[in-house]
């Protein structure tokens, strides 16, 4: 029996090393897509999504995180490998503890997926030439900071 669609909270950590964002790819077959996404999942009963954020990026890179800081939330429905989603994303800005891997081009593999984890020029998503999800983050965070290139990644969305 299938569960009946619910509304998931999810919590993403944006972790930038100046224009790049750590980010990890996935590949859409129904949609014929490849995109990319920050690190982080869902938020479990009785945990802020702020742990949540900690958690995930633990459990999936085993990497610790520093300086988390809410930077807003938006609200996410999406059709993705043929199923209907709705999330309410908490965004988090936040850095990595270990400062060795912002050296790092390719960062590893989400642990429970297999999907790569790179930094990713934020000039990609805000030129188009690829994807990134969930829809409205490039706005979120050109509000939230100048980016250190002075331009803005900003999209129509």
């Amino acid at each position: 029996m299938t569960s009946p669609p619910h509304i998931r909270a999810v919590a993403l950590a944006v972790v930038r090393r100046g224009d790049d964002l750590l980010v990890f790819e996935a590949h859409d077959a129904t949609k014929r897509e490849t995109f990319y996404r920050p690190l982080g999942g869902g938020v479990e009963f009785g945990e802020s999504a702020a742990e949540a954020v900690r958690r995930e990026l633990r459990e999936e890179l085993a990497v610790e995180l520093s300086k988390v800081e809410p930077l807003g939330v938006l609200e996410n429905i999406f059709t993705a490998f043929g199923r209907a989603g709705h999330e309410v994303v908490f965004v988090f800005s936040a850095d990595l503890a270990d400062p060795s891997i912002y050296e790092r081009d390719a960062v590893g593999i989400v642990a429970d997926e297999g999907s790569p984890v790179s930094w990713q020029p934020l000039r990609r998503f805000a030129d188009g030439e690829a994807i990134l999800y969930p829809h409205g983050l490039l706005n979120l965070l050109a509000a939230a900071s100048p980016f250190p290139s002075g331009r803005s990644p900003a999209i129509n969305t």
